[in-house]
Order: C-alpha cells, then sequence, then structure tokens
C-alpha cells in the first residue's frame, strides 16, 4: 500500500513482455474508504531481477485527469489494465461526476511516460462513448480478452436501475470499435470473459438477483451474439469474479457462497461448465472479513493471483503450476 492511506480494493493484474523488467503489473484504487474525494488510482510493478514488488505510486489522480479532460470528476474506481501490441500500458477506470456509481463513466486513459520504466505514468485519452444518457451508467470491473489481431474485446456493464452486460471492442490501437449485449437478463453485471474455442466464447457474471448463483452466456460468433446459457451451479453473494484461461484450461476465481465473501476460491474446468476447486486461497468465517474482486494474470510460467484483503490492502499469490497437474 502507498504509505498512510488505509483502504483498498479492486485490484486489477496485466502481464508484462519478457523484455519489460516488470513481470507483471497491478493496478488498484486506494483512498480513506471507496468513493472517499481523496481515492487515487494506485500501482506497482513486480520486479523481474529483484523479485520484489516496486513502491506503490499513485498513477491517475481525479482533480489532474479532470483538468487534463475539461470535465469534472468526483470520484475513480475499479481500474483495469491491457498491454497493447506496441507494448504500451492502457488504463480503463470508473469515473463518476454527480451522483454514485450508476452515474459512472468509463475513462480511457494510455501510457505516456518510457516503456520499461518504473515510473508510470498515464493521460487520458477521453470517456469511451457509450450512452445517450449524458454518456453515463456504465462502468468496468473485469480482464479484456485478446483478440488474435491485437484488438482486445473489454467486458463492461450498464447499472441505472437495471444491470445489463456488454462487451466493448477494440482495435490493436485502442481505438473504441463497437458495442454488444452479453445478456437480456436485467440483474447480471460484471461479466468476466473466457475463449472456450476460436468462436465460442464465455461470459461469466456477477448475480444481483436472488437466484445466489453465477450467471453465464455464450457466444458462438467470436462476440458479435449472445444468448443466455445455463447458469452454474456455483454460489455468488453478489460479488465479483475472475476468469483467465491457461491453454485449454480455464480458470475462474469466486466467493464460494450465496450470503457472504468470507472465503475465496479458486477453481478450473475445461469445459468451462463443471468447475472444481483446485485452492482456497482464503476462509475467515469467524471474524466476518471480506476477500473479494479477485484478479488473475499467467506470466513466467506461473499464475498470480491478487483480491481484496480485508478492503485494507491487496494481497497477492503466485502459483508454480503446470496446467496439467491437479493442483499448483
Amino acid at each position: 500500500m502507498p504509505s498512510g492511506v488505509p483502504s483498498a480494493h479492486a485490484s486489477a493484474l496485466v502481464a508484462m513482455p519478457p523484455s519489460d523488467p516488470a513481470v507483471l503489473s497491478a493496478f488498484w484504487f486506494a483512498g480513506d474508504r471507496e468513493s472517499a474525494p481523496n481515492v487515487e488510482i494506485a500501482a506497482s510493478q513486480f520486479n523481474r531481477s529483484s523479485q520484489s514488488w516496486t513502491q506503490p505510486q499513485m498513477v491517475v489522480n481525479r482533480h489532474v485527469a479532470a483538468s487534463m479532460l475539461g470535465t469534472g470528476i468526483r470520484r475513480l474506481g475499479n481500474p483495469i489494465a491491457w498491454l497493447d501490441p506496441r507494448g504500451r500500458l492502457h488504463l480503463f477506470v470508473v469515473a463518476t461526476g454527480l451522483g454514485g456509481w450508476s452515474a459512472s463513466r468509463i475513462l480511457h486513459l494510455e501510457q505516456s511516460s518510457p516503456l520499461g520504466g518504473q515510473d508510470l505514468q498515464f493521460r487520458p485519452v477521453g470517456v469511451i462513448p457509450l450512452s445517450w444518457l449524458w454518456n453515463v451508467s456504465y462502468l468496468v470491473r473485469t480482464a479484456p480478452l485478446p483478440l488474435a489481431d491485437g484488438g482486445m474485446v473489454l467486458p463492461a456493464y450498464f447499472e441505472f436501475r437495471i444491470k445489463t452486460p456488454v462487451a466493448l471492442r477494440f482495435d490493436q490501437n485502442g481505438s473504441f470499435v463497437g458495442m454488444t449485449r452479453i445478456s437480456h437478463r436485467t440483474f447480471a453485471l460484471q461479466p468476466a470473459l473466457l475463449s472456450l474455442a476460436p468462436n465460442h466464447w464465455l461470459a461469466l457474471m456477477r448475480d444481483h438477483g436472488d437466484n445466489g448463483k453465477i450467471r453465464a452466456s455464450e457466444s458462438w460468433d467470436s462476440g458479435a451474439t449472445w444468448n443466455d446459457g445455463k447458469d452454474l451451479s456455483l454460489p455468488n453473494p453478489d460479488a465479483g469474479i475472475a476468469t483467465l484461461s491457461v491453454g485449454d484450461i480455464h480458470l475462474l476465481a469466486y466467493n464460494p457462497s450465496s450470503e457472504n465473501r468470507y472465503a475465496l476460491t479458486l477453481a478450473n474446468s475445461k469445459s468451462g461448465t463443471d468447475w472444481s476447486t483446485i485452492v482456497e486461497l482464503e476462509r475467515d468465517h469467524m471474524t466476518g472479513q471480506e476477500y473479494s474482486y479477485p484478479s488473475m494474470a499467467w506470466a513466467d510460467n506461473s499464475l498470480w493471483v491478487s483480491y481484496t484483503d480485508r478492503r485494507k490492502s491487496i494481497t497477492w499469490r503466485r502459483f508454480d503450476w503446470s496446467p496439467g497437474a491437479a493442483k499448483p
């Protein structure tokens, strides 16, 4: 954590190129509490030579970003990172003006500091144009799905009164191309994407309804159209999840309860439908603590997982694991 900062939430990991001094970069939002005026986007990198994290630094300040954009920003949250084919980092951050999270916009920032340096700096590119309603009520939370052409698909969601998961497509330069609705349900949000085959994609979603399960939608045409599928048997306490594919093995980090966030589990699957627990990341029912909002990355032949630890800091774990093995 940055010195003197008491609260943290919503980390995001991104693997760096093998030639980079850093194995991977981590981003999260930190301040007095969620939605506090002093919340900024923090970052740290795992140094390849020292095998340790760099001192955390604040890389996005709402006042600086607002002055560069010429528009007001009241809150920041939920950073998501993407590394483009040039090796340049992009950040997608939830930013609010008036109102709460339901009045959010997705702010796109691009790395402005030299590649390979540890002093990360970002410049605002702009707000992604998504809504006719003052361009508000769209948020991000989960990792993008890389595409063979160098572009990517960024999962996002609309949450003004109803919840609507969507997929945002970007080209290899980071330019916004278009948006597709993932589900017709009005209570599914924060979609996490998996590519089961080149044309067969799966979206797993947080459940804001009464069912308490992880929701699912499928695409058979590389995300052009989506259909609601059979929900997973896994529980969901209205909490964020994370997905990652390593070869033909698919990974899911989630809270294994329909009621609370006191435990966090890592599971794997080959089909995307049937999931098996491979390791329990956290369990603390006695004190009622929260472990939530996981993120995953594959770097240096290791699986990396990060998550919110009691809203006080970000915990990270590194697993030396062969995807063919039963457990890391």
